[in-house]
């Protein structure tokens, strides 16, 4: 039965009912049978709208898209072993995000909702705007004082309406919460249609890889909606009979706020409160991701793991993929972290994605090109 099933309380409702969660106030998940026709699949335009058999938009007429999707992945030596990286940061507004906004705001459209609204550390905000923009649909970005220039220039060009509050990324998604009490919520966390895009990541991974499923995903881990919606393709895919195995989904978090990884550790099931102190990779700076418990389940379920790494281990990262002609933002280098740091990842086909572009942060990255320059002259592999 197609609709949205709150993981709360089993209520259902209609699939178009414009709601974000549940009247008890629990979490909504689409249910929807996902089908693929891999005959007509190699046959369409190399976008992720090529699954369109998997996609919970009922009418062609109100997909939103600016042919997005089908990133190169591509192997990579990182010394400690071959790395398969997905260059989602080629996405149009420079991230992955891009996936989960082009099906939430076609859903939006569909359901003739006229205004929404989200809350970002910037990535999710810098999507949700472009794709609003393209269908005509009036936006509202609320993001942290601290978010990037980059990110909010991107955001105003949109046309956007941009807001930024004070304090921690908590006081931002709490603003946003009583913003959408009279606005349709477009969250990257709560809105269950946004997962309903980041799942077509595991479909072209599948299809680059043969057809068939990689040994383990590194994901960098907040909210967790590239793991959440990972893990959901790759059970369709499975229902399908299209793949034997579920990858490991092993979830990368900064050290400076892993609240993921406590719970993880300590065998809990509800998210920990726990000291944080910031981070240059402020995609996953989230002290308290309203799916927690979704995500350690899945990684519990798919025998993964939740690992961390410093900050000065993600700069190394950064330099070694800038070193091969990789430019990309803080978090992105997560996972790259994590494959040098533990050698246990390290077995069999690995998948990472690279899921937001270096132009996204120059301020911090310039920083870090400055110290990596300074530590390459002093061994003497530069001159000037």
């Amino acid at each position: 039965m197609n609709g949205l099933l709150c993981k709360s309380c089993g209520t259902m409702y209609p699939m178009n009912d414009p709601r974000w969660r549940c009247d008890c106030g629990g979490l909504l998940t689409v249910c929807f049978r996902a089908r693929f026709d891999r005959e007509k699949i190699v046959r369409r335009k190399p976008t992720m709208w090529r699954y369109r058999e998997a996609l919970p938009i009922d009418d062609d007429d109100h997909v939103v898209s600016f042919e997005e999707g089908m990133t190169p992945m591509i192997p990579v030596d990182l010394g400690a072993g071959s790395l398969l990286l997905k260059l989602e940061q080629l996405f149009p507004t420079g991230s992955y995000k891009d996936r989960g906004a082009a099906v939430l705001i076609s859903k939006a459209k569909e359901m003739g909702i006229a205004r929404v609204v989200e809350d970002s550390s910037g990535n999710a905000g810098c999507a949700i705007a472009a794709y609003a923009a393209k269908a005509g649909i009036e936006c509202e970005i609320l993001v942290p004082e601290s978010t990037s220039p980059g990110k909010l220039a991107q955001i105003l060009l949109y046309g956007a309406a941009l807001r930024r509050i004070p304090g921690s990324r908590e006081n931002t998604a709490n603003a946003a919460l009583a913003a959408a009490e009279t606005t349709y919520y477009a969250s990257h966390s709560w809105n269950p249609f946004f997962f309903q895009g980041t799942k077509t990541f595991a479909y072209e991974v599948w299809e680059q890889l043969g057809f068939r499923a990689p040994d383990a995903l590194l994901l960098p881990t907040g909210n967790g909606t590239l793991l959440i919606g990972s893990w959901i393709g790759f059970r369709e895919l499975k229902e399908n009979g299209l793949v034997d195995i579920m990858p490991r989904h092993i979830a990368v978090q900064a050290e400076n706020c892993a609240p993921l990884l406590a719970m993880f550790r300590n065998g809990l099931d509800s998210v920990p409160v726990i000291a944080t102190r910031e981070t240059i990779a402020e995609g996953v700076a989230i002290a308290n991701p309203v799916r927690g418990k979704e995500i350690v389940d899945i990684v519990r379920e798919t025998g993964g793991e939740v690992l961390a790494v410093s900050d000065a281990e993600v700069e190394k990262a950064l330099i070694l993929l800038g070193g091969k002609g990789l430019y990309v933002e803080p978090t992105s280098a997560l996972p790259v972290a994590a494959f040098l740091k533990y050698p246990g990842v390290r077995f069999g086909d690995v998948v990472a994605p690279l899921t937001g572009h270096g132009l996204k942060a120059d301020e911090k990255m310039l920083e870090i090109a400055s110290k990596g320059r300074k530590k390459r002259r002093r061994e003497g592999r530069t001159t000037a």
